[in-house]
């Protein structure tokens, strides 16, 4: 009878499951006390700090800018080239079309009058002679028709290769315009991290990170050309060049450009990016320069540091992805960055790449 009674059951204390209960709280406490103070202990970054930050995300942002304006010259010129062979294929298309009107024409005339045999149409003519007179036409017929099917063929055949030369182009185009949007997102994610660090500044020091950012120290413009006043002293601001030469055309634009914003991609005449100034400087002066920084470093001949003139191009960072025009006595005109407009400044403010000399 005792094995078919329950076992007794022990009550449970209370006093072990409440020590487990009080330890977990005690620890999610504790636990969540130590993340409040990481946050809380999180410091303010310094100007400092913020500076170098910023001044990396502009850097990798005009360095996907320069790659955004390579991919866009890209697909402008694919795009130019589409519209082309476009044109030109309904060029060939309407050729094609009157190829084949003429000679449904001409087969339509021949199939109503060549019904008879040739040796029966000569037994039964009634005037041999005017017969083979037709028939020499019938003949001549008959070469128009088969020049006819060659031009048709010929047509049909430069119709396909344009086509496909335009489905190539087409393909390419659309490959360009996804690189541009690629290089356009990471451009603009870069800039609103750059803004929103700035904004943690306050305006003091937002000031003077705009006059200690790279290139950033705004210079007094010079006097302008003609008027009176000394030569320009060593690391002064030189007047602009009045020689008339392409040079100095181009460092007059530059000049003229002093104040108008940066804005990324732009090559004026309100705004304009690194290499959209020189760019538009050059073409001034009726010299035509590739769109890019590293396409422009090689569009004239290299010159030294020490052999700079005023209207050379002067490169910056290792991977050349920014650009200004030299005007004389270590000073160049940029377009420095995003925030900011088109300025002097001199050119040890930033890491040296090189000079070219376009004309």
């Amino acid at each position: 009878m005792a094995s078919h009674r329950k076992p007794r059951q022990r009550p449970l204390s209370g006093g072990p499951v409440r020590t487990t209960a009080a330890t977990l709280a005690l620890a999610g406490a504790a636990t969540a006390t130590a993340f409040e103070g990481t946050s809380q202990a999180d410091p303010r970054p310094t100007p400092a700090q913020v500076k170098s930050e910023v001044d990396r995300l502009y850097q990798e942002a005009e360095a996907a800018t320069e790659q955004y304006n390579g991919a866009k010259e890209q697909a402008d010129e694919a795009e130019r080239a589409l519209t082309g062979l476009r044109e030109e294929t309904a060029r060939r298309t309407d050729q094609l079309n009157t190829a084949r009107s003429a000679l449904g024409t001409l087969a339509a005339s021949q199939y109503r009058s060549g019904s008879l045999g040739t040796a029966v149409q000569l037994a039964l003519a009634s005037d041999p002679q005017e017969y083979l007179s037709q028939a020499a036409f019938i003949a001549r017929a008959g070469d128009r028709n088969a020049a006819g099917i060659t031009t048709v063929r010929r047509r049909l055949d430069e119709v396909g290769k344009l086509r496909e030369q335009a489905s190539g182009r087409l393909a390419d185009l659309r490959s360009r315009q996804q690189e541009l949007a690629s290089h356009k997102a990471v451009i603009e994610e870069k800039l609103t991290t750059a803004k929103n660090m700035l904004a943690r500044l306050t305006a003091e020091e937002r000031a003077a990170y705009e006059a200690g950012s790279p290139g950033g120290s705004a210079t007094t413009p010079a006097t302008p050309a003609g008027s009176a006043g000394s030569a320009a002293s060593e690391g002064s601001t030189p007047p602009p060049p009045s020689d008339g030469s392409r040079a100095a055309r181009a460092v007059a634009f530059a000049y003229s450009a002093i104040g108008k914003p940066y804005v990324w991609g732009a090559t004026g005449p309100g705004s304009f990016d690194c290499s959209g100034l020189t760019q538009a400087a050059w073409r001034s002066a009726g010299v035509s320069l590739p769109r890019t920084t590293y396409t422009q470093i090689n569009a004239g001949r290299r010159v030294s540091r020490d052999q700079l003139a005023p209207g050379d191009l002067v490169f910056f960072y290792s991977g050349v992805t920014h650009v200004g025009l030299y005007i004389g006595n270590g000073q160049m005109i940029h377009a420095p960055r995003p925030g900011s407009t088109v300025r002097l400044a001199p050119i040890d403010s930033m890491p040296w790449a090189g000079a070219s000399r376009p004309a």
